[in-house]
């Protein structure tokens, strides 16, 4: 240990001002911020999966065996929201964006003015396990009180980095369901199916609880596996959130809205609240009724309609693209379920709401002539988008409306199409990649957005530290009009809006975000446009 300690303290005079010295049985590393230079000993764990595929990866989280369905997520943030969504209850989530861990984590124990966590989206890790590509111990987000390893390790969930995360969220995507298990040496594992399991039991809440107290609308949420923020919303709005447990009675309560939430696993294996949710179909009681996520299915089924496991989950993340049946207006939305309703057996009186863009499965349904609708997605979004919220505003019409009043008439209109905002010159922050074999991702990005502006006959002005990016070439239609090698930092970024006087900002993938803080200013005092999720937009 002497001679470990030693080593420590010559590694930490050395030229480079190196930043990080860690030292455990297990691990030992030097770093960099954000950078993994030494690693020894680190503890090493395999991926197996159940067609007998098998990754080396190396330990970041709590060094224990565990089992479940191999899962993928494309989120480029909100790790913390996802890891702590009770619809991956069961899963080994496998975070496709390539380094984790940058943002760190926030004070968990931290409670928003309802008593519930306010970074988090139930009480704590709700995944099996956790598998990324490149694990970064060092973190700099402004609200982070420690790091990703220190958290999973607090709650006892392993993770591993070094695994292929493109290779094997194509394995998933190309073979639906796929069984796998984290395994260290000497504690060998079986695999385990989560959806033969009542899922939906685990993550209820064992009790009633309130929300919101005092407030004029009564909203009964039944807890399948509800995400914090559905509380938030609906309180925000006016609600008194009565939570109760997955096989409450609820069909003898009273109250003005009701809320059949998300969840994991087998919608079939919670008979107990499809029951009461028929019951109150039968009853045709007045009150409106929301299903979202595992709550769309379960209402589905109780409905009459046939419920099915999906070839491939919609576990995507942040980008699944969804149209509005009765509008025709497309939504970017938070997807993870892998269980879907066959509209085709839906019965009459009932007809979709929202259909997926990508494989034409249904995201919603609605009751014609009754206040019924569910949410295949989550409308409640955290970490985003947050396209679909409008949907807790007609829930709360819905009640404020009364009786006779039909989902389609309190949705909101299809707007009219933006104007084009006209433009003849765009500064684009290229992205380098960050190591070998991560380039691609970051390089593609920026030289498709100077191919785009060329066909539209716009000057592109490009920043890009990394000369051995191909968005950096002399010659092609990939080309920039000029390019700046120069750092992608604020000062930079201030002098090139200085000289170029650009129309609009376009963010190469890579973070750039951080940097639209620092001169934000700088962009309102030149008008400029930064291109978003729905179009430019004006200064910040």
């Amino acid at each position: 240990m002497t001679r470990i300690l030693t080593a420590c303290k010559v590694v930490k005079t050395l030229k480079g001002r190196l930043e990080f010295c860690k030292v455990s049985a297990d691990h030992w590393s030097f770093s960099r911020t954000g950078t993994r230079l030494l690693s020894i000993k680190a503890q090493t764990a395999n991926l197996v999966l159940k067609d007998g595929t098998k990754m080396k990866g190396y330990s970041f989280g709590y060094p224990s065996s565990t089992a479940g369905e191999v899962v993928f997520n494309t989120g480029i943030s909100g790790y913390t929201e996802a890891l702590t969504d009770p619809s991956y209850r069961g899963q080994i989530l496998t975070l496709a964006n390539p380094i984790v861990g940058n943002s760190g984590v926030p004070d968990t124990a931290v409670l928003d003015e309802m008593g519930l966590r306010r970074f988090l989206e139930s009480d704590g890790i709700k995944v099996s396990g956790l598998l990324v590509l490149d694990y970064s111990n060092e973190y700099s987000h402004w609200q982070a009180a420690r790091s990703l390893g220190e958290w999973l390790q607090e709650e006892k969930v392993p993770a591993l980095y070094g695994i292929d995360t493109r290779m094997l969220s194509k394995l998933i995507r190309d073979k639906g369901t796929v069984l796998g298990k984290i395994e260290f040496e000497g504690q060998p594992t079986e695999f385990a199916d989560p959806n033969k399991q009542n899922l939906i039991a685990e993550v209820s809440t064992k009790e009633v609880k309130v929300y919101g107290r005092g407030n004029p609308i009564k909203v009964v949420a039944v807890d399948c596996g509800l995400k914090y923020n559905v509380i938030r919303l609906l309180v925000k709005r006016g609600a008194e959130v009565h939570l109760v447990p997955w096989d409450h009675d609820f069909t003898s309560m009273e109250y003005d809205g009701l809320v059949i939430s998300g969840g994991p696993g087998n919608p079939m294996n919670a008979q107990e609240v499809i029951q009461s949710v028929r019951k109150v179909l039968e009853s045709n009681r007045p009150e409106p009724l929301f299903g979202i996520s595992m709550g769309h299915v379960i209402t589905g089924i109780a409905a009459g309609a046939t419920s099915y496991k999906m070839q491939t989950a919609n576990r995507y993340g942040q980008n699944q693209p969804v149209l509005n049946a009765v509008n025709g207006q497309a939504v970017i939305t938070a997807q993870n379920h892998g269980y879907a309703i066959d509209s085709s057996t839906l019965p009459p009186g009932w007809k979709p709401l929202f259909v997926n863009a990508n494989d034409q499965t249904n995201e919603g349904i609605m009751h014609e002539t009754r206040p019924i609708f569910t949410a295949q997605f989550y409308p409640d979004a955290n970490p985003g988008p947050t396209d679909t919220e409008f949907l807790f505003d007609s829930f709360i019409s819905l009640v404020k409306r009364g009786k006779g009043t039909t989902i389609a008439s309190v949705l909101p209109k299809a707007g009219a199409a933006a104007s084009r905002v006209e433009v003849s010159k765009v500064l684009i922050l290229g992205s380098g990649g960050l190591s070998i074999g991560q380039a691609g991702e970051f390089d593609y990005s920026g030289s498709q957005a100077v191919k785009a502006m060329k066909e539209e006959n716009v000057r592109t002005v490009l920043m890009n530290p990394n000369i051995a990016s191909v968005q950096t070439n002399e010659t092609g239609i990939k080309q920039a009009d000029a390019v700046y090698f120069l750092p992608i930092t604020p000062h930079f970024v201030t002098e090139v809006i200085k000289a170029e006087c650009p129309d609009g900002l376009i963010l190469g993938m890579g973070g750039q975000t951080l940097v639209l803080d620092a001169i934000s200013k700088q962009l309102e005092d030149k008008n400029v446009m930064r291109s978003s999720q729905h179009g430019f937009t004006k200064g910040k």
